[in-house]
């Protein structure tokens, strides 16, 4: 079974090509979108960023999954049924929180396993890899963390927004002291793909990436 992970620098929407390869490997819906509720957004209203051109691709089935510490047995059967996952952005502490070492974590990587496609954009990104490293610009008490991420995308560190933010030092310290042989700095309206962990596209501006070996 192949897994399928789309990573991106920033907020949605998708990028056109990328979009259309999720679109591909989502077997016709329903994608679940996950997300950190905020105080006086209107999640539907942005969500419409997600959904508007996915439905132009012919997704026609969603699931909204507002995170909590306390997910519902409903929430959790209907994530299992999704044939895609998508992660927004947002806080990143909060998602790591509500993501990793959760029973929604376990589902999103029992999926993943199985073939179903996931995307990350900006914090969602961010846990995706085995070890979430969030920079102080990101942090409320403008600490740098470093914490368990959902594993999706093995041996590597990611960096996001990477020109906004200003992060090509903190990828390089992050590559350099996690010892990963791969590091990922996205830009935002930038994205990649990796199939069985392996890089197969980009879309946007091209993301730094910083390797050990011979990129893969």
């Amino acid at each position: 079974m192949h897994t399928h992970l789309f990573l991106f620098g920033g907020g949605p929407p998708f990028t056109p090509n990328l979009r259309k390869r999720f679109v591909t490997l989502t077997n016709g819906g329903p994608v679940a979108i996950l997300y950190v509720p905020r105080t006086g957004k209107d999640w539907t209203r942005y969500a419409s960023i997600y959904t508007k051109p996915l439905q132009e691709d012919g997704i026609s089935s969603f699931v909204h999954l507002p995170l909590s510490d306390v997910p519902t047995d409903g929430q959790l059967a209907q994530l299992k049924q999704c044939q895609s996952i998508i992660i927004s952005g947002g806080e990143t502490e909060l998602y790591q929180q509500y993501l990793v070492g959760t029973p929604i974590g376990d589902i999103i990587q029992s999926r993943f396993v199985d073939g179903v496609p996931v995307a990350g954009f900006s914090a969602g990104a961010l846990i995706s890899p085995e070890r979430c490293i969030i920079p102080e610009i990101d942090q409320r008490d403008n600490q740098r963390l470093r914490l368990p991420g959902l594993a999706l995308l093995n041996d590597a560190v990611i960096c996001v927004h990477y020109e906004t933010w200003g992060e090509a030092a903190h990828l390089t310290q992050s590559f350099t002291e996690e010892s990963t042989d791969r590091a990922f700095g996205l830009a935002d309206e930038s994205g990649i793909y990796l199939r069985n962990q392996h890089l197969v596209e980009t879309e946007g501006t091209d993301p730094v990436v910083l390797s050990r070996s011979p990129v893969k």
